[in-house]
Order: structure tokens, then C-alpha cells, then sequence
């Protein structure tokens, strides 16, 4: 991988545009869900046309405008992102694409790069009147239960659309590679007999973390490399026996493992045995 270039570090007067830029991108996103929740989406979802062919259009809509914001956070001078083997997200259908979590608009910049895509959401973001039209028009999954968010997945994914999932579960604390991860994306992927594609996030500068508030505008341009990997066959986990408790244990430790050899460059040396 190309190494990205480290931006430079501002401060004092230097520092207020790219606040200023930086918190303006975040109103404008956040009226900007505000007003397409009450205009456009609801348009889109509503007008002619099969249930899935609705929410496609939809989930569309949102890839271009989470694109636009992109663009913005670039043009503010907040993160610049590269892609590599990008054309591996371009042709998947109805996968489980799973990722890393550093910062706060991870998702973001996935969806601007999927127009196919869904995520699951947490309860909260179904009464925020930001954002709640989003979710809802584009046919997201809110996080309600094991059984019932499995049922929607399945739905979900049989329909073609693939699924973001992150198996951190938050975003990374400083200091670590990555969260622990939990089993949830695992036994997702095999209850709903369902492969992976596993996307690495890699940044070069701290910012936009777990420990920091949204207004918080890094003071370093965050470069981002969106690094997609190979597909992760879910059926050569059923070669194994003890059942899908088993099978999700070991896929979730082969995939942590991943991502920890994936973004430590001394993990031969400190991983453990």
C-alpha cells in the first residue's frame, strides 16, 4: 500500500477555517436529512414501482447525497479518502460487508461508495428527526432483538442489498487496533448463509474518535485508505463440527485476526498465540 501523506498539524488563527468549515459540513448534513426526510425521500419511496425497487431508489438517493458530504468534509480539509480494489464493493450483492471502526463518519464514506447498501441502526437514530426519515425511507434494520434483527437481515440481504456491519460495535478506542469484536456479524453471515467482504479502514491521524465530541474538528486532515478485501466464504465454516455457536466463535477469531494483522505493522511479533 501507498504510503499516505501526513497533513499538516494547524493551530491558532490557522486552525479556525477548518473549524468553521468542519461544523458547517455537519449542519448542512444534518438539514440536509432534516429537509430530504420531508421531500425527496419520502417522494421516491412512495412513487410507482415493487417494494424493492422503491427502496433501491431510495437507498440510491442517500449513496449521492452521503457522497456530496463526503465531498464537503474533503473540500473543508477534514479527511480525504483513497479506495483500493474498490470494484469488489461495485459488483457485490447481497453480502455482508464488514469494517473496521475508527472514526466518526466510517459509515458515511462507506454508503457514499455503495449505492446498494443498508446498515443496521441503533433504536435512537429512529427519534432523531434528523436523520430518522433517512433510515426509515432507505429501508435500514433497526437494532430490535436477536431474532427480529436476523429476520430483517435475512430479508434484507435476499433482496440483493448488501449489509454493513461493524463488529467493534463502536468506534475503536485510542490506543487499540481494534475493539473487541462481538459475534453478531458472524452469526449473521451464517444463519443467513451469507458470505463477507471484509473492508479495512486505515487512517493516518487521530480524529472524529469515540473519546471526542462531534464539534471536535481534527486539527490534521484525516487521510483515510478504503482498502476491500476478498470475498470470506461463509460455507468452508460448516466443514467444522459443534454447531453454529462454534462455527461463529471461530469466524469472528479469524476475522479480529484479520484486521489486527491488517493494521499492525509489528503483529507477527506481538500476536498471540
Amino acid at each position: 500500500m501507498a504510503e499516505m501523506m501526513v497533513a499538516k498539524r494547524l493551530s491558532g488563527i490557522a486552525y479556525i477555517p477548518r473549524w468553521l468549515g468542519g461544523v458547517s459540513c455537519y449542519v448542512a448534513f444534518g438539514l440536509g436529512g432534516l429537509l430530504s426526510s420531508l421531500t425527496i425521500l419520502p417522494l421516491l419511496r412512495f412513487w410507482p414501482g415493487t417494494p424493492q425497487t422503491r427502496v433501491a431508489r431510495v437507498q440510491r438517493a442517500v449513496h449521492i447525497m452521503f457522497r456530496g458530504f463526503v465531498h464537503m468534509l474533503t473540500w473543508a480539509g477534514v479527511i480525504k479518502v483513497e479506495t483500493q480494489h474498490l470494484q469488489r464493493l461495485a459488483t457485490a450483492k447481497g453480502k455482508v460487508i464488514i469494517a473496521n471502526h475508527p472514526t466518526l463518519v466510517d459509515v458515511v464514506v462507506l454508503i457514499s461508495l455503495m449505492p446498494n447498501v443498508g446498515c443496521i441502526v441503533k433504536q435512537g437514530l429512529w427519534r432523531n428527526p434528523f436523520l430518522r426519515g433517512v433510515v426509515s425511507c432507505a429501508g435500514y434494520i433497526p437494532n430490535r432483538g436477536a431474532e427480529l434483527l436476523l429476520t430483517d437481515c435475512q430479508q434484507v440481504l435476499a433482496s440483493g442489498t448488501n449489509v454493513i456491519i461493524f463488529p467493534e460495535g463502536t468506534r475503536t478506542l485510542k490506543g487499540l487496533i481494534v475493539n473487541d469484536f462481538a459475534r453478531g456479524a458472524a452469526n449473521i453471515a451464517l444463519r443467513t448463509k451469507t458470505d463477507l467482504i471484509p473492508v479495512v479502514l486505515r487512517t493516518n491521524a487521530i480524529g472524529l474518535t469515540k473519546q471526542q465530541p462531534w464539534y471536535e474538528i481534527p486539527r490534521q486532515t484525516i487521510g483515510m485508505s478504503v482498502e476491500v478485501g476478498e470475498t470470506v466464504d461463509h460455507i468452508r465454516y460448516y466443514a467444522q463440527s459443534g454447531g453454529d455457536a462454534k462455527m461463529a466463535r471461530q469466524l469472528t477469531r479469524d476475522l479480529e485476526n484479520y484486521y489486527k494483522q491488517q493494521l499492525d505493522t509489528n503483529y507477527e511479533l506481538t500476536k498471540r498465540n
